[in-house]
């Protein structure tokens, strides 16, 4: 496999129509989590992508389950729990693209996952491990995990790629920065918001935290702006890459993990860090542009017409 990443799968209940969520009345059933997104973009971009997950042995976690088998995800390692319900989250989009999101994920089925559980051989068959700062701020448990994956990714010579997608509804700030302190270190790529950059190290300067980051040993560092596109180094040279148009701007939600799929699917077919940071903006761009947490993660030939290198593909 290309990229194989650890996290929660969810049901996403989005309201039919926006607005504060207390006047949503009816709600559309979809699939959603960080990690699960991004393996989700990498397999529409043409990576082997593995997911290693834990879902309750309900509808719920069948049908996610469905879902990866039909995005060509190898799910190999995902396991449906006896006594475990699968985590599910209810969704506010206001008209403006902005959301917020009401987690219900207490008790997880990942929470049942064990350091013994994390298969050397499917290490070995990757070239990338992905993980973000969602799961980990599940449960003391899920840091285990992470800690210990990521220990074998560095034995096995896998590049780590890491996305702190800070959630401070679910840890402290204190919680977060103890963990991800133990996390940098061993990080290789580090795909962070500008927000996050202040949240992480209580300062807002981008180009002082890009020093401090490349300080831990992480050989590329891309802080993503939004719409103001992103900045990426590699410890020699910095770019700044602008960002790319939308058509339109309905959901924000998936834009990073679409990035990240986007970044990492670019670097394994070779381009320059600037080419990378440019494609993972393309990407991003066309996220927003349709609702859902992945319904418009978009496929590998879908990027170049985005990005004018390929003609308009008739469907």
């Amino acid at each position: 496999m290309d990229v194989i990443t650890i996290g929660d799968g969810m049901i996403a209940m989005c309201p039919i129509q926006k607005g504060p969520i207390i006047f949503s009345n009816t709600f559309e059933r979809k699939v959603g989590g960080a990690e699960f997104n991004v393996a989700i973009g990498c397999s529409r971009l043409g990576l082997k992508a593995g997911w290693i997950s834990r879902l309750g042995n309900d509808d719920f976690g069948k049908h996610i389950l469905k879902t990866a088998r039909g995005e060509c995800i190898d799910i190999s390692e995902v396991k449906l729990v006896d006594g475990y319900q699968t985590s599910v989250y209810f969704r506010e989009v206001l008209s403006d693209g902005a959301s917020r999101s009401f987690y219900y994920r207490e008790k997880s089925p990942t929470s049942t996952m064990k350091l013994e559980d994390l298969n050397e051989e499917y290490f070995k068959s990757a070239k990338i491990l992905h993980i973000t700062g969602v799961f980990p701020s599940i449960s003391n448990n899920n840091q285990n995990i992470i800690l210990e994956a990521v220990k074998l990714a560095k034995k096995l010579n896998l590049m780590v790629s890491f996305d702190p997608n800070i959630r401070l509804k679910m840890w402290t700030k204190e919680e977060m920065r103890g963990f991800i302190e133990k996390v940098l270190p061993s990080v290789d790529i580090l795909l962070i918001g500008d927000e996050e950059v202040e949240i992480l190290l209580k300062d807002s300067n981008i180009e002082k935290a890009i020093e401090t980051f490349h300080s831990y040993g992480i050989g590329k560092v891309i802080v993503k702006k939004g719409a103001k596109g992103a900045i990426g180094s590699d410890g020699k040279n910095i770019y700044e890459v602008s960002a790319i148009k939308p058509k339109a701007v309905i959901d924000t939600v998936g834009a990073g993990d679409g990035f990240a799929a986007g970044f990492l699917t670019a670097l394994l077919k070779g381009e320059t860090l600037e080419n990378c940071i440019s494609f993972a903006n393309a990407v991003g761009s066309l996220v927003v542009g349709v609702e859902g947490d992945n319904e418009g993660l978009p496929y590998y030939e879908d990027v170049l017409v985005h990005l004018g290198q390929s003609k308009k593909i008739e469907r």
